[in-house]
């Protein structure tokens, strides 16, 4: 089957079909889901874009091994995924406690003219160094509900909590981020009219 006609298939209708031979279902459902997952680990482990990468592959590659068995209308492939990817980006950073911020690199940035992505880049800098001063469960549920777009019953099934502890998260996450970035506004390009 042609990438093209699988656009409108589900994620699930793909998985179901890689596991019963179809490697064109397998491209398309890596093609949708990879950037989705590294940029999630990418912003989990505060940018450490190789790091993000072995998760990214470490995730996918579990996706395909249940492939096989994969039960429909049990749950979201990309919920099952993200659930996959956040305990690994756990893993990992419950091992690397001891490394500092000034050791994790910063984000790359393909913004188009210099001064734009100078201001893109400060901005970034400044959200992953208020994300990095969040407690673990904070970050991920802003993450997952801001940034990556997820409904908060699909946070709770990936965090493993109610759906009450993830409003509860992201609402005292917000709220932290922006006292965080408060005396910041100008600094950042966001000036006040």
């Amino acid at each position: 089957m042609a990438l093209d006609a699988l656009t409108d298939v589900s994620d699930e209708a793909l998985l179901i079909a890689f596991g019963n031979g179809d490697a064109g279902a397998a491209r398309a459902l890596t093609l949708r889901l990879t950037p989705r997952v590294l940029g999630f680990a990418s912003r989990m482990l505060g940018g450490d874009r190789a790091e993000a990468e072995d998760v990214a592959q470490e995730a996918m590659l579990r996706l395909w091994k249940v492939a096989g068995e994969w039960r429909q209308g049990e749950a979201k492939v990309t919920t099952w995924l993200y659930r996959v990817v956040s305990n690994l980006c756990t893993d990992r950073l419950r091992k690397a406690r001891g490394v500092g911020i000034d050791q994790i690199p910063e984000p790359e940035d393909d913004a188009a003219s210099a001064e734009t992505g100078l201001q893109d880049k400060a901005r970034a800098a400044a959200l992953q160094g208020a994300l990095d001063e969040l407690p673990e469960r904070q970050r991920q549920a802003v993450i997952l509900r801001h940034i990556e777009g997820m409904a908060n019953p699909d946070i709770a099934v990936v965090m493993d909590i109610g759906v009450e502890a993830v409003e509860s998260l992201t609402a005292r996450g917000k709220r932290a981020l922006a006292a965080k970035l408060a005396g910041r506004r100008v600094e950042l390009g966001y000036e006040d009219g």
